[in-house]
This record gives structure tokens, C-alpha cells and sequence, in this order.
């Protein structure tokens, strides 16, 4: 796998998956830090001293597979290494996670695929309406690791804790969520907002752990964070519209999702007041999303459908 930066940590993650879960061998390779979030990193190139790049070559000479995240595509340099120069007949696969560039110039991007003869994946199923001839691929999270798993106590805050991790405040509309819960916490002082912004991955997650309600976006689909709060037992907002919503049940096989549903202001308004006055309800909902990512979000689950990609490229 090789991308500049690693988006919300998705590729350690898959690439973590890959290793512990299949006999598969996966390595990422990053040549970028940003946001600070501290992910977890596997061959990071400005970490590297002079006599490791040995092992960069190594790995593009012998992968049976170069996995592409983000923009990242043959083009990339990884330290002296040009990867364009070991392509080969290795099989080449784009990963794209909503770069805003991607979104402006998918038609390019269709163009270059269809003329290479390239295959594509999307993080989320919204993607699929740009880049048609793509497939969805989930994004994971490792639910049985510690800071995934639901604390043991439930609703056990003084104050309902409403919490929201934007990176990108613009496309969750982080502003409707301040909106709304500024007169929610001016009216009511037994609820609390938690906005957690440009913080440790691991914090975040150590933070998150402890909400009632987590708000992820008012954008087109979810995100990484919604998933990471279903794990944790924690109740999830978002917007799906009905090709969101089928594309999850075509992936889990069942009619149900455990995110509570909104469209704007108006309705995410509606939905936080509804649940404010039904801790029981809010307990209940997130049990409920424990138990729907152990069922159907697993990540040998997700492996899956990806190795029918891996085996499908030509």
C-alpha cells in the first residue's frame, strides 16, 4: 500500500488486517504527516535513514500488488524511487477516500482508469455515484482492540455528553452541529458538548469512549469516526440518504442500521432532543451498535470482499 498520508488511518488499518487475519503479507508505505493525529505508521519515507531504503526497493520489486490510497499513483516518489519505474505486470489498485480533487475531477480520474485499464475502490458508498464503475469497499476498525471496545459501565455521566471529531469542519457541517447544540446546552445544563479537534488518535478515541452521543456529519455519507463510536457502544448521528442505506444492507445482509438518521439542522435538532430525555433509549441504541459491528462490520468481513477485488485485477 502507498500513499502520501494515511486517511483517518484506514490504510494501517487495513494493512494491520491483512497481516493478522489472512497469509497474506501487507506493508503501507507514507511519504506524508498531517494533522498530527499520530496514526500508527509502518515504512514512513522521512523517517527513514539512508541505509533503509534498501528495504523500500525490496518491497517495490517483490509486491504482487502496488494498492494506491488517496491521489497517490505510479508517479510517486518514495525517497530516490520513482514507483513508476516498478510496475512491471504487478496488478495496480486505486483506493479513493473524497479528496476534495477527486470530487472535482472525477471525470479525469475515469478517463485515466478506462484508458489504463485500471480498477478502482471507494471508502464509502457515496463515492460510487462519482466513480460508477468502482467498488465499495468498507472501511474498517479493529473492534476488539481496547480503545474500540464499549466501557463497561453505560450512562454513567452526570451530564448526557454529545460529542463530534471533525477534521474537516466544512464537510460535516461541524457549524449546524455547534448551532443546534448551543441552544440545546443553554436550555437544558444536564447536557454537555464534547467537540474533539486536532487530538491524538488514541485521546480521541479514549475521549469518545466516554460520550453518550456522537454526532459524525450532516455530509453525504459517514465517516471512519462513526464507525469507531458503533464499536465503542456509543449511539451514532449521520446523514444516509436510501443509496447509502442500501448499499449497508446489501454489505451486512439485513434491513437495519444502527446510525440515528438525520438530514439538516432541523431534523438533527429533533433527533438530539428526542434522546436527551431517554437515557435508557440512548443505552439501548448503543448495545444495539456494539452488537451490530460485531455481527456484520468484523474485519475479516471486510477482507473479503477486498481479496475478490485483489483477485479480479487483471
Amino acid at each position: 500500500m502507498i500513499t502520501a498520508n494515511d486517511p483517518a488511518g484506514t490504510g494501517i488499518m487495513f494493512s494491520n488486517a491483512i497481516n493478522r487475519y489472512t497469509p497474506h503479507k501487507c506493508r503501507l508505505i507514507t511519504t506524508e504527516h498531517r494533522y498530527n493525529f499520530m496514526f500508527k505508521k509502518d515504512i514512513h519515507i522521512p523517517n527513514l535513514k539512508e541505509d533503509e531504503f534498501d528495504e523500500v526497493e525490496r518491497l517495490l520489486n517483490e509486491a504482487d500488488i502496488f494498492h494506491f490510497h488517496m491521489l497517490s499513483d505510479e508517479n510517486i516518489k518514495l525517497g530516490p524511487f520513482l514507483v513508476k519505474d516498478y510496475i512491471g505486470d504487478k496488478k495496480i489498485l486505486h483506493h479513493h477516500h473524497g479528496h476534495p480533487v477527486f470530487k472535482k475531477n472525477t471525470s479525469e480520474f475515469r478517463a485515466k482508469y478506462k484508458k489504463l485499464g485500471r480498477t478502482a475502490i471507494v471508502s464509502t458508498p457515496d463515492l460510487l455515484e462519482l466513480l460508477p464503475e468502482s467498488t465499495w469497499i468498507p472501511n474498517i476498525v479493529p473492534i476488539n482492540e481496547p480503545l474500540y471496545l464499549p466501557l463497561q459501565e453505560m450512562g454513567f455521566n452526570n451530564k448526557i455528553r454529545i460529542g463530534h471529531s471533525p477534521t474537516r469542519k466544512d464537510l460535516k457541517r461541524t457549524d449546524i452541529f455547534e448551532d443546534v447544540m448551543g441552544n440545546i446546552t443553554t436550555e437544558n445544563h444536564n447536557v454537555e458538548k464534547v467537540v474533539i479537534s486536532l487530538t491524538l488518535h488514541v485521546k480521541c478515541l479514549d475521549i469518545k469512549r466516554s460520550l453518550d452521543i456522537f454526532f459524525d456529519q450532516l455530509g453525504p455519507s459517514f465517516g471512519v469516526s462513526s464507525l469507531e463510536a458503533l464499536s465503542q457502544g456509543v449511539l451514532a448521528i449521520a446523514r444516509l440518504d436510501s443509496f447509502n442505506i442500501d448499499r449497508i444492507n446489501e454489505f451486512t445482509g439485513c434491513d437495519y442500521t444502527p446510525w440515528i438518521n438525520v438530514s439538516d439542522k432541523e431534523t438533527l435538532d429533533k433527533a438530539i432532543r428526542g434522546l436527551i430525555n431517554d437515557r435508557d433509549l440512548i443505552n439501548q441504541k448503543g448495545v444495539e451498535a456494539r452488537a451490530f459491528m460485531e455481527k456484520y462490520w468484523k474485519e475479516e468481513r471486510v477482507l473479503k470482499l477486498l481479496f475478490k477485488v485483489y483477485d479480479s485485477i487483471v
